[in-house]
């Protein structure tokens, strides 16, 4: 079960745990293709956000750095634009609490920077309730409508996850949308003054 959060020493220590992990899944990668792999639920939601370049700058650099999670409640620890192969423990807040914290090791697995696809996508690693990864994309078109999807394959993993299951769903369908919406206002020409901030 992901450990609350404690001193910095313990976020240390797990962090630490996490870098020596391997990935609990053995697709790693796969949210690059078109076909994902068997045997795990899979997800993709996309939105149009707008139309050009600006738009695509907007919306990518707040994708990549960890603008979905920190705009959904999320902490990201050691917070730094998202890069392969990097390492982070996930922190969410429990409801109606300022602690303790679910610590949530992932790792990224691959990102993109191009003139027409920026993002990154990220596994999970050992202590994580789900097995699979998720992967955060914004795209321009030939016609030069910008678009952000959302695409993940996951199963769950942890026997308090299993036994919530409908709730773990629910959890995250709501994650995903909020994803999705924090992104939509990144792209607006009045979220370019609300980049996303580290929390601790």
């Amino acid at each position: 079960m992901p450990a609350s959060s404690a001193s910095p020493a313990s976020l240390h220590r797990r962090l630490l745990a996490a870098r020596a992990a391997a990935p609990t899944y053995p697709e790693v990668g796969a949210t690059r293709e078109a076909r994902l792999p068997k045997g795990y639920a899979q997800l993709r939601r996309r939105i149009h956000l707008g139309h050009g370049p600006d738009v695509l700058e907007r919306a990518g650099r707040y994708v990549l750095g960890w603008g979905c999670q920190l705009g959904s409640g999320f902490a990201v620890h050691p917070y730094a634009p998202a890069e392969e192969g990097a390492t982070v423990l996930l922190r969410l807040s429990l409801p109606g609490l300022r602690r303790p914290r679910l610590v949530i090791p992932c790792r990224v697995v691959w990102t993109v920077d191009e003139p027409d696809r920026i993002g990154f996508a990220y596994g999970t690693l050992p202590g994580h309730p789900e097995c699979g990864e998720e992967a955060f994309l914004v795209t321009m078109d030939t016609a030069g409508e910008v678009w952000f999807e959302v695409t993940a394959f996951a199963r769950l993993a942890s026997w308090y996850a299993r036994l919530g299951r409908p709730v773990a769903v629910l959890c995250q369908y709501l994650a995903i949308e909020r994803y999705l919406a924090a992104v939509a206002t990144a792209a607006s020409p009045a979220g370019a003054a609300t980049p996303p901030q580290a929390t601790p």
